[in-house]
């Protein structure tokens, strides 16, 4: 399997970023870089893989916040999350000085991602879902070959993503969990955007929220 990640909280919110590498190309993406660009920029080079492209799943401070200027630093594209969230970037600048993060840019997107499209780095291709709920704009990546799926704030071990901020819905955030992540498989390792990682199995048995669906 070519397919490996690391991932490395980052920012006052210990929000779960992860580098996704595909091992005979070396080539890598980041997804979320929330903040705290010099430890991430370490941990590209100690793995000594070449990043080339920054993935969002949302657009929340804490999941986007350093993504436009490690864009422009390194020239990289930005791809996702869907354009739904387009509001939540124009707001990052605002979102920084509210939770006193460092002063964030907004952006456009180098690619919008929609329900069923793919991200490629090297040769591994992850699948993208729309699931919002959370933001109206989220999206997940599913990695089919190592099983692991990379959830941003949609789901979390014990726990799911919050609806009470602008645009988001407590029943849409259910039936994206339930019609989108579940079909993927219980045996799929999730990477949440907070905390542990667990397994949608695990998840569907024992969560509070979504447990039995």
């Amino acid at each position: 399997m070519s397919f490996r990640y690391q991932t490395i909280p980052v920012t006052p919110f210990q929000q779960n970023c992860s580098i996704v590498w595909c091992t005979r190309t070396l080539k890598a993406a980041i997804i979320d870089p929330g903040g705290d660009l010099p430890l991430l920029l370490d941990a590209v080079r100690e793995l000594g893989v070449t990043l080339e492209q920054i993935w969002l799943t949302h657009a929340h401070i804490d999941h986007a916040g350093a993504a436009g200027a490690l864009a422009r630093t390194l020239a990289l594209p930005i791809i996702g999350p869907h354009p739904a969230d387009q509001f939540w970037i124009d707001g990052l600048p605002e979102q920084s000085r509210m939770f006193g993060f460092a002063p964030a840019e907004s952006f456009t997107p180098t690619r919008w991602l929609h329900e069923g499209e793919m991200v490629r780095i090297g040769e591994c291709e992850l699948q993208v879902r729309h699931c919002p709920g959370h933001t109206p704009g989220h999206v997940i990546f599913f990695e089919p070959s190592t099983r692991h799926a990379f959830v941003g704030d949609v789901l979390f071990a014990g726990s799911i993503g919050r609806t009470d901020f602008p645009q988001g819905d407590f029943d849409t955030l259910i039936d994206a969990i339930v019609t989108k992540l579940w079909p993927l498989g219980d045996d799929v390792t999730f990477i949440p955007g907070h905390g542990p990682e667990s397994t949608f199995g695990a998840e569907r048995r024992t969560n509070p929220f979504v447990g039995g669906t």
